[in-house]
């Protein structure tokens, strides 16, 4: 399959089959992309908070599997050219965030999440912590958290494989009050793997 556009700021939502494998690109580097996968949205999702205990680290490294919040395996890492960055801790940004940066009506991840779900006639009653591909913030010795450009460059990229039927949904972060994104918010695109 061709490689498809994840829009500058917005967000994508497409079916994924059980051991289906989708190339999610950087393609102009350092951009970060919220990623979730849902079994079923209104029951079951992809969960940050179990998948760090079942990987044993908070940054993802290949051949680790993510869980749902049944603990079940749902996406497993299986090749990163990225630099290997990634986020497993922050919350998608929201308008409550940008209200306290004073940038009320922001474009945000957690509206792009619901409205990519709504494109497929789906709903999700909360937002789920996503994985942030590409996101540079991984806790210093001390506990602190300090947001950094990421490291991936232009073209790098991570393969996912689907371990359930599932629906995953792209965001490409529209941050831009922050180092999150480099230089600012730009395209990425996905493709679906053979």
């Amino acid at each position: 399959m061709a490689l498809q556009r994840i829009p500058a700021r917005t967000a994508v939502a497409v079916r994924v089959a059980r051991g289906e494998r989708v190339r999610v690109v950087n393609t102009h580097g350092q951009q970060v992309v919220d990623t979730w996968a849902f079994v079923d949205p209104a029951a079951e999702w992809m969960s940050m908070e179990h998948s760090r205990l079942h990987m044993g680290r908070v940054n993802p490294r290949v051949g680790d599997t993510f869980v749902t919040n049944r603990r079940r395996p749902v996406l497993t890492l299986i090749e990163d050219t990225s630099g290997g960055v990634h986020d497993t801790l922050l919350a998608a940004c929201d308008i409550y965030r940008y209200e306290l940066l004073g940038a009320a009506g922001h474009d945000n991840c957690t509206d792009n999440l619901h409205a990519a779900l709504g494109e497929l006639g789906l709903r999700a009653p909360l937002t789920p912590s996503p994985l942030n591909l590409f996101e540079n913030a991984p806790p210093a010795a001390d506990g602190t958290i300090v947001i950094a450009p990421p490291v991936s460059t232009p073209g790098s990229h991570v393969a996912l494989r689907a371990e359930l039927d599932l629906v995953i949904v792209f965001s490409a972060c529209p941050q831009d009050m922050a180092a999150t994104n480099g230089p600012g918010p730009r395209d990425a695109h996905f493709e679906r793997l053979a």
